[in-house]
């Protein structure tokens, strides 16, 4: 049942592109799905981690930590990631995002909490040929690739990446519901401020419109990160993460169900090599830990692997 429950919160986090897409269709905006999205998020959220004694267990500095993640950290990487959506396939969104599991280990070598080892500077090699790949592929396509779609996916793992860094280093031990919760108001506040700077957020959906931001909520927000957390307490942090790598696989999938959104060879190509740069650098690392830093008993880079307990949410 763990497993199960791991592929099921992927199928949910998958589905979430395609989910906003067809909002989008429906005279959603971006502002409008993110207010949505996020603020009945954290209301479940709140109500599963207050009946729980969750939040009872959630410390002053991890809250207000959760809420900046969320106000300069969540919010600034979903709206780049929903944007992107709004100028790239859901495919190409998605197989530019998950570049961001190298971009973590690439900030852990630098900044010296894990060793340069040849699997690692594979993984970074890989990663980067794949993104070469699809991008290349893409422009070759019909009708060529948006830069601005490109540059607002990379924005998106770029924030990602700084999010699970402050998330590794200040939310330790944080009740990951409780911190999930707090993260998704703190987001929550953020958007709305920026819409009454800007004149306010128009909400005036259609019904089906409101139909598919219920599912980017409960689905693929609440929804998925729940069974996250009820398959990891039954396989472990690392066989959890291993298996979410079938977020994108949905994605690509679903939209080309959906909307006719079809890879060519060589986009097909580089998100494999993606996908391979995600399993490598996810692989435990062989050999004793760093004696530079004792007192971690844990890898850096497992932050990574456990990021959604960590963190609470997931990349989009």
């Amino acid at each position: 049942m763990g497993r199960l429950s791991c592929l099921l919160s992927a199928v949910g986090f998958g589905l979430m592109a395609v989910f906003a897409k067809s909002a989008y269709a429906e005279g959603v905006s971006v502002e409008g799905l993110l207010v949505v999205r996020f603020g009945l998020a954290a209301v479940v959220l709140l109500a599963v981690a207050g009946a729980t004694g969750a939040l009872r267990r959630l410390t002053r500095r991890a809250a207000l930590v959760g809420l900046g993640m969320g106000v300069f950290g969540y919010a600034v990487q979903a709206s780049f990631y929903f944007s992107a959506l709004r100028h790239l396939d859901a495919s190409l969104v998605a197989l530019i995002l998950y570049i961001y599991p190298a971009l973590v280990m690439l900030v852990a070598v630098l900044t010296g909490r894990e060793r340069v080892s040849r699997r690692r500077v594979a993984a970074l090699t890989v990663a980067l040929a794949g993104i070469g790949l699809v991008l290349v592929g893409a422009g070759a396509a019909s009708g060529g690739l948006d830069p601005r779609g490109a540059l607002l996916a990379l924005g998106a793992a770029l924030t990602y990446t700084g999010y699970i860094v402050v998330g590794d280093r200040f939310t330790d031990g944080a009740p990951p519901v409780a911190l999930a919760a707090v993260i998704c108001s703190g987001a929550t506040l953020a958007l709305v401020g920026v819409g009454g700077v800007r004149g306010g957020t128009s909400l005036d959906f259609t019904a089906t419109g409101w139909l598919w931001l219920v599912a980017i909520a409960l689905v693929s927000t609440v929804g998925a990160v729940l069974l996250f957390f009820a398959g990891m307490a039954r396989v472990g942090p690392s066989t959890a993460a291993i298996l979410s790598i079938l977020e994108p696989v949905v994605t690509v999938v679903s939209a080309a169900v959906m909307f006719g959104e079809l890879l060519t060879a060589v986009q097909v190509a580089g998100g494999a090599l993606v996908l391979a740069a995600v399993v490598l650098v996810r692989q435990p690392a062989a050999g004793p830990p760093r004696p530079a830093r004792p007192a971690r008993v844990r890898p850096y880079l497992s932050s990574l692997l456990m990021r959604r307990s960590a963190s609470g949410l997931p990349p989009v």
